[in-house]
């Protein structure tokens, strides 16, 4: 007997190549799921921006990646000597307005060298709800924990959202004609409006992504959110917080998310590279002994093997990590 009931998966849809460039935008599931990409040695910029919960600011910031902004000390806010954006994370911020700038420059930089090669770009959205800045009339990225009486809230209509991304597919497929655009809602539950303000939130971006995929052929929707509150609605499968899915639940829709997507040869590769993930994490009962020499050359081996045969392979650390054991 099945004791849950099953997501369909999609079928039919274009497969992602290990060889294949990603960018990834969106939250802090965004952040997880990319993660596990660059853990799995695929090549991908994720959130060049930090993490960004709601459609539009994830649309305006890639936006500015699209134009080749270059961020200025007016653009910046000085708040307790702190230096920040109102488009980026706190990661970005700092205690001078050299530093902030140095690092959000760089990181767009790295962003338009990326999108001029990207076949995938992934969207994770959060939340409907955004903060407009009333002095400029902007929606922001991140508040930074400011008063909220310098903010104007309020929920995005899903032509809001649809206006703002037909826009900019039409711009990603000028750059890139075979640019594959992947939405997917996060499983993660925003409580501020409580369950039912949750609800009507993600079911405006569950509205915004039909009315995409179904105008451009290049949009496609994977269904994390459905897999979260279906499959694993119990709560084993919640972080502490009973919000943020645990790493159990977050493994389980990589999976679901492979099975759709990853071309065969992706996944002979993830399966060669699983055993030299578990290979490096082994540890040993003598580091000094010839069996574990023997062991760590065997890992070498396989890692150039891989190397030879996929040669964009970043593989540097692994290589150096097993040199310096050999050593020891």
């Amino acid at each position: 007997m099945e004791f849950r009931t099953k997501v369909e998966l999609p079928v039919n849809v274009p497969l992602i190549n290990h060889s294949d460039r990603l960018m990834l935008w969106g939250s802090c599931f965004a952040e997880n799921i990319g993660k596990l990409f660059i853990d799995n040695k695929f090549r991908c910029d994720v959130n060049p921006f930090g993490v960004l919960y709601n459609p539009l600011s994830i649309a305006n910031a890639l936006g500015q990646v699209l134009c080749h902004k270059r961020y200025e000390e007016s653009d910046l806010k000085c708040e307790r000597g702190v230096w920040l954006s109102l488009m980026h994370h706190g990661s970005f911020s700092s205690g001078s307005a050299e530093e902030c700038l140095k690092k959000i420059n760089a990181r767009i930089r790295q962003a338009e060298e990326t999108l001029a090669q990207t076949q995938w770009m992934i969207f994770t959205w959060g939340t409907s709800w955004v903060y407009e800045w009333k002095e400029t009339g902007e929606v922001v990225g991140n508040c930074h924990k400011l008063p909220e009486r310098l903010f104007n809230r309020y929920i995005l209509k899903v032509e809001d959202i649809v206006e703002a991304y037909g826009a900019l597919i039409e711009r990603l497929l000028s750059l890139n004609p075979r640019m594959h655009c992947l939405f997917t809602v996060s499983p993660i539950r925003h409580i501020k409006d409580g369950m039912h303000g949750n609800q009507v939130s993600k079911a405006v971006l569950l509205l915004a992504i039909q009315r995409l995929t179904g105008q451009y052929p290049s949009c496609l929707y994977f269904p994390s959110y459905e897999i979260m509150m279906d499959e694993l609605r119990d709560y084993r499968f919640y972080a502490d917080d009973m919000l943020h899915p645990s790493s159990v639940a977050v493994d389980y829709l990589w999976e679901c998310f492979g099975k759709t997507f990853f071309s065969p040869s992706a996944r002979s590769f993830l399966d060669a590279w699983e055993k030299v993930k578990k290979a490096l994490a082994h540890r040993p009962f003598d580091a000094e002994s010839e069996q574990y020499r023997r062991f760590l050359s065997q890992i070498l081996l396989n890692i150039e093997e891989l190397k030879e045969k996929f040669t964009y392979l970043d593989v540097q650390n692994e290589i150096e990590l097993c040199q310096a054991r050999l050593k020891k």
